[in-house]
């Protein structure tokens, strides 16, 4: 593989683009030391911003509401045995689905 040949046009426009680029550096001043994003101070949101967020924190609350409400809704019709009756019912239940699924009615 062979280096292309220099030339001096090439040359000139990088030699200009890092002048640039030092001009721009000292321009900007030094960088401040580097800091993690969790300590940097908080840029304050404007009263539109916050205005917005308070809207989607309400819709999604609202919604999270409906959801709430309709999924008791689901269950409404609730057995109208005390704890007791369906404790034992429970037990029946779990006792037939044991026989179910054992081999014990093949001897």
């Amino acid at each position: 593989m062979t280096t292309p040949s220099e030339d001096p046009r090439i040359e000139a426009v990088a030699i200009r683009l890092r002048e640039a680029a030092q001009a721009r550096a000292e321009a900007y001043g030094p960088q401040p030391a580097w800091e993690p994003i969790w300590k940097r101070p908080r840029k304050p949101k404007t009263d539109r911003e916050k205005k917005a967020e308070l809207r989607k924190q309400r819709k999604r609350r609202k919604a999270a509401g409906i959801r709430r409400f309709y999924g008791a809704q689901s269950r409404r019709p609730r057995p109208r045995q005390n704890r007791i009756g369906s404790a034992a019912a429970r037990r029946d239940a779990r006792a037939l689905s044991r026989m179910r699924h054992s081999t014990a009615w093949l001897w």
